[in-house]
């Protein structure tokens, strides 16, 4: 008989862990039970708020090297882009040059116009 109860003490106990404490007022059984309002348990040290600023700045700081990294490989691109047209259309007025003079007087032209280039900037 002793047996019994210690079984059904153990029993009971594991019984009583797994039932709800009761049905809820609001009837939202399905929800998790709610705990008390702790304003001060979310708080955290100034020395940890102080490693959270240092990482954020680490952060940004190579956020914004990486963004400019990016922007200047994009400037770059776009400069040979416009450096290739403007030699295309070079290209192609001294051909069209070359149609009407001579040869010899195109390049002398070519070559005294890249003299005031030079000069001018």
């Amino acid at each position: 008989m002793s047996d019994e109860t210690v079984i059904a003490g153990a029993g009971a106990d594991a019984i009583t862990q797994d039932l709800p404490q009761g049905i809820r007022k609001n009837g939202k059984q399905w929800h998790a039970p709610r705990k008390a309002f702790r304003p001060g348990s979310g708080l955290t040290s100034y020395e940890q708020r102080e490693k959270g600023r240092l990482a954020m700045a680490v952060v940004k700081t190579k956020e914004k090297e990486m963004k400019e990294e990016k922007e200047a490989e994009r400037k770059q691109r776009i400069q040979k882009i416009k450096d290739k047209r403007a030699a295309k259309e070079e290209k192609e007025r001294y051909a069209k040059m070359a149609e009407k003079m001579h040869k010899k007087r195109v390049e002398r032209l070519k070559r005294k116009e890249k003299r005031n280039k030079l000069l001018n900037s």
